[in-house]
């Protein structure tokens, strides 16, 4: 399954999203009142867009069921990887939450037999590998809770996978409109949980928020989504590294974070490996072609 336009949708929604994190720490908010922000204004923006096209399709009860999934995996996915960053750190928290390419890989092999080609699993590995580096780990220093921030990272991890396949189960509904019932749905059990009060919310609050939800979900889902019905299981994971490398060059930038030079080889890494595995398997020479079709 490829299809035209998928490549760069998900490229560009995996570039806005990796600056998410410099707006939420902007915000001053908590995570849960984020979320929360986070799916109203995405979905307002996105099923407004849907109700402007005139483009929203009656769902039955087999895409209900997958929209319930996805929700649910998908507000659970943030809440899980929020707490890790309070255990384990940003750094441990966001590399071990990459593992979710590699998840989704599993799934996919599992639920849809379809497997990844061979040749791009080492590229995938090596992209694995550069995260580590480029988050600068050094896990001779780990403190109390670290364990357990691991763990929640890697169900997050899974969530997240589990939220791209279900959303993948739906390539007949526009993607604003899956997008947007997610949101909506996701919405509903934040509510008792975020804790704000509309008076403090400052100028600084509100645009980060508004950003959040317009830019980083309304614009940056309806890209991400339009991509999980256009490509293969195996090309989202490798596109899915721009994320990390996002999000640490905007370290780089705005919070004067230097980078070592392992951090840099580990950013070379991950590109290269996105490039690698995005060209198609090497043709096989005449003689193997003529072993395997039994020709002497």
């Amino acid at each position: 399954m490829e299809t035209r336009g998928g490549t760069w949708r998900m490229a560009t929604a995996m570039a806005i999203l990796g600056s998410i994190g410099l707006f939420v720490v902007l915000s001053g908010q908590s995570p849960q009142t984020v979320v929360l922000f986070r799916c109203l204004i995405g979905a307002a923006v996105l099923l407004g867009w849907l109700a402007w096209r005139g483009r929203w399709q009656a769902v039955d009860a087999r895409a209900a069921g997958w929209l319930a999934v996805g929700a649910a995996a998908l507000v659970g996915n943030w809440l899980l990887l929020f707490s890790a960053y309070k255990f384990s750190g940003i750094a441990i928290a966001t590399v071990v939450y990459q593992m979710q390419p590699f998840f989704l890989l599993l799934l996919a092999g599992l639920a849809q037999r379809e497997l990844p080609a061979r040749h791009k699993l080492p590229g995938l590995a090596a992209a694995f590998v550069g995260v580590g580096l480029a988050a600068g780990l050094d896990f001779r220093t780990q403190h109390a809770g670290v364990v357990e921030g691991v763990l929640l990272a890697l169900g997050a991890a899974f969530l997240y996978a589990l939220f791209t396949l279900a959303t993948r189960k739906l390539p007949d509904y526009p993607p604003a409109q899956i997008a947007g019932l997610q949101l909506l749905l996701g919405a509903l059990p934040m509510i008792p949980l975020a804790q704000f009060s509309v008076a403090a919310l400052d100028t600084r609050a509100w645009s980060c928020l508004l950003i959040v939800g317009a830019v980083h979900t309304g614009l940056a889902f309806n890209l991400m989504y339009g991509a999980f019905q256009r490509l293969r299981a195996d090309t989202i994971a490798t596109l899915s590294f721009i994320y990390p490398v996002v999000a640490v060059l905007l370290d780089l930038v705005f919070f004067g974070t230097r980078l070592a030079p392992l951090q840099v080889l580990g950013l070379l890494m991950i590109l290269g490996s996105m490039a690698a595995n995005q060209r198609p398997a090497p043709a096989a020479s005449p003689v193997l072609r003529c072993a395997r079709d039994g020709v002497r």
